[in-house]
């Protein structure tokens, strides 16, 4: 078990959000502020309020709209100071998963904000007589994340104003080459989320997962810059891959697990692996 939960440790590695200030809006709590990001918003008055219950976006702001017109203000004088990134991609900013937009936020400053973070995973499957096969794609090795690590055959963040399915099926033809008619044909089967500490912040994903049959005969081509190549994998060699090494992206090290925990590949006394698979937001 030790292989294995050192992955779900090292993406739930902050005991605590001691030190942090919570950030709220419309008096929902929505994430977290470290004190030097927290102490920046202070020269944002007119958008951004303290009060003993922590950070609070004014009251004035009703609506989502006004409420990410206001973010969007901020973020420019904050990314100069090196508080965060911006990477031009808009993300809802929810209090739960399934729960209400309540503006948009770019995809480089949740962390710094401690918002929550949606995606995607989907496991591609191929069930021969000699066991069962996974697609791995290998990350390409000019990515700032993860270069060459092992991937899913499909994973992306989910942008704002689109339901997991639809990204799924958005990702599935961009990273690799899936009709959407293959795509749709994913089955939802839970969700992994983790609360990780980074230098940027506090990375707090809900990753949304999926198990795909791949007919034999389809093989995944990379049609962006996320992956270099697909593999196919007997479940085996995987599980050893996540269980002894770190060949595979944090995250997806948790993904695998799940499919891992459901094929029955591994044993879980106790369900001590299912609880640390679910410690993030809800």
């Amino acid at each position: 078990m030790t292989g294995f939960q050192r992955h779900i440790d090292a993406c739930n590695n902050l005991a605590s959000p001691a030190g942090y200030l919570p950030f709220r809006i419309e008096g929902v709590q929505v994430g977290w502020v470290g004190p030097e990001l927290g102490r920046a918003l202070t020269f944002f008055p007119r958008d951004v309020h303290f009060d003993a219950e922590g950070v609070t976006l004014a009251g004035r702001l009703r609506g989502p709209g006004a409420r990410s017109e206001a973010l969007a203000r901020l973020l420019p004088p904050l990314a100069a100071a090196g508080h965060l990134r911006i990477r031009d991609e808009l993300f809802d900013i929810r209090a739960e998963s399934t729960g209400p937009v309540l503006g948009v936020l770019d995809r480089g400053a949740l962390p710094a904000f401690g918002v929550m973070s949606q995606g995607v995973h989907v496991n591609g499957l191929v069930r021969r007589a000699d066991g069962l096969h996974v697609w791995v794609g290998i990350r390409a090795r000019d990515k700032a994340v993860a270069p060459g690590l092992l991937d899913n055959i499909v994973a992306g963040g989910i942008p704002a104003g689109l339901a997991p399915e639809e990204c799924l099926v958005k990702e599935a033809a961009e990273e690799a080459g899936l009709d959407a008619a293959l795509a749709v044909q994913a089955r939802p089967v839970g969700r992994v989320s983790y609360v990780m500490r980074e230098a940027s912040g506090i990375r707090r994903d809900v990753l949304h997962c999926y198990d795909l049959d791949v007919p034999e005969g389809v093989v995944p081509v990379p049609h962006d810059d996320e992956v270099e190549r697909f593999e196919l994998w007997p479940v085996g060699r995987l599980v050893e891959a996540v269980r002894d090494g770190d060949g595979v992206k944090f995250n997806v090290n948790l993904v695998f697990l799940d499919l891992f925990l459901r094929e029955g590949l591994v044993a879980d006394p106790g369900g001590v692996l299912r609880a640390g698979l679910d410690q993030g937001p809800a």
